[in-house]
């Protein structure tokens, strides 16, 4: 799942610090460590020694996931709000966030990573056995900063590897307490936690002592870190975001489906890489398709997190919350109609009516582009064909949807769509057993499921004969 550019943080905060902004306010609530390259080298160096002994017992392991799994769940009602306060979620989807991340430890406890015989036919005993990588980097961005940083870390530590983990400088503190939480079941640096500004994430990433980088953001940034990587020869495995189109059919019942299509793209404030960022209907449907999403994006609740009446909070920093104005400004000078929203709240934080957009230019960025927030731009097609087609001509191809009633024909539709993952009448959800990859510039690798932990290994494959010769 992914957060976006830029890089930064908050402001120097005095003693090597950096303030943390509560973008429901848009003022600094706190500081975190702005740890220097001294202090990565240390960290690098403690997952290195640490390795030997963590891979060594998997059954010591799956007993230290599942009592991290515990520990997170424990704390909970501390992970949660301090998230809402950095990120700017609801409460609850905080709340969700930390259940999903004791789920992701849990699941990764309970896989049997035991010797496979290879049989082929010849007179010798062959097995594949698997070996873990060595320390992992793992950097993860604003969106969803614990779920994310479990999918990188519980694989990795299920697998064998030690983990040094890096949270966007604008979401470290709730991350700094998972890694304390996990720290107090783990050996000591089996995992790492640091804390920083640029160049903290790319002296990580292009670290000598890192064997594999996984990496969410950006794809300009996802390009710097394969470069970065490949000077040792790291592993890499990049979730580079997401333009997922949904595509609905002309038998689509709009009233039946809007709701659900309205919260795949606006959950979190839009803010999720499978979102849905596109939405391509009918020419005939359009005008009612526009009007059912622009109903529900006036009518619903926008505040801060920590609200229990909020449904959707503000945009995490202030410099998304200019890329959404200014795409979404872009798309009004070209002729688009903001059927609800189009503009900035006018009230301290960086909130942003939700949008919807209609008479949209095919070519405008907020089309061709992730604007990564609260904005959704609607677009008629005249034929399937044509709708297809526009759905897979950007350079994303991470998730999309067909929306019908005729489930067989959507299946038919879904199968056309250039992305890792189609969903039918649905969007955006996963299980924690499925894989999760994009292709052409979403990504490299895949996450989730066994395919996210043999991600985190090597083969290491035995040969011997079937009997010794004998003279």
């Amino acid at each position: 799942m992914a957060g976006r550019r830029p890089p930064g943080g908050g402001p120097s905060a005095p003693g090597g610090r950096f303030a943390v902004v509560d973008p429901a306010t848009g003022d600094a609530f706190d500081t975190a460590p702005d740890q220097q390259p001294h202090e990565l080298d240390a960290a690098v160096d403690r997952a290195r020694a640490a390795w030997p002994g963590w891979r060594a017992d998997p059954s010591a392991r799956a007993d230290a996931l599942l009592a991290a799994a515990d520990a997170v769940e424990a704390a909970g009602p501390d992970l949660a709000p301090l998230l809402t306060r950095e990120q700017g979620k609801p409460l609850a989807e905080a709340s969700a966030e930390v259940a999903r991340t004791a789920a992701r430890l849990r699941y990764f406890a309970d896989f049997d990573l035991s010797p496979r015989p290879i049989t082929d036919g010849r007179p010798v005993r062959s097995e594949v056995r698997w070996r873990s990588l060595g320390p992992v980097a793992a950097v993860v961005p604003w969106n969803f900063p614990l779920q994310l940083a479990s999918a990188k870390v519980a694989p990795a530590l299920a697998a064998g590897n030690t983990v040094v983990l890096k949270p966007s400088p604008f979401t470290p503190l709730a991350t700094r307490l998972l890694g304390s939480v996990l720290s107090s079941v783990l050996p000591p640096g089996v995992l790492t936690v640091v804390t920083g500004r640029e160049p903290l994430g790319a002296r990580l990433v292009s670290h000598p002592g890192i064997r594999h980088v996984t990496f969410t953001g950006s794809v300009a940034t996802g390009r710097a870190v394969a470069g970065s990587a490949a000077a040792s020869l790291a592993r890499v495995t990049l979730e580079l975001g997401g333009n997922d189109a949904a595509v609905l059919l002309d038998d689509v019942e709009v009233e039946r489906i809007a709701d659900r299509l309205f919260w795949a793209a606006f959950r979190n404030c839009g803010q999720v890489c499978m979102a849905v960022k596109r939405v391509y209907a009918p020419a005939r449907l359009c005008s009612r398709v526009v009007e059912a999403l622009a109903e529900r994006a006036k009518a619903v609740v926008v505040g801060a997190g920590l609200d229990p009446r909020s449904r959707l909070g503000p945009v995490s920093n202030a410099a998304q919350l200019a890329r959404v104005e200014d795409r979404t400004a872009r798309a009004l000078a070209a002729g688009a109609r903001a059927a609800a929203g189009g503009h900035r709240l006018d009230r301290p934080g960086f909130f942003f009516a939700p949008t919807i957009l209609a008479d949209v230019p095919p070519d405008s960025p907020v089309v061709t582009e992730e604007q990564f927030g609260p904005v959704l731009p609607v677009l008629p097609y005249g034929s399937l064909d044509e709708a297809v087609a526009r759905a897979n001509g950007t350079a994303y191809g991470l998730g999309g949807s067909v929306w019908g009633t005729d489930l067989d024909r959507a299946a038919a539709v879904a199968d056309r769509l250039e992305c890792g993952t189609a969903w039918i009448n649905h969007h955006a959800e996963l299980s924690l057993a499925q894989p999760f990859a994009g292709i052409k510039e979403s990504g490299v690798g895949v996450a989730g499921g066994p395919w996210g932990l043999y991600g985190n290994l090597r083969p290491f494959v035995v040969h011997r004969p079937q009997e010794e010769a004998r003279p």
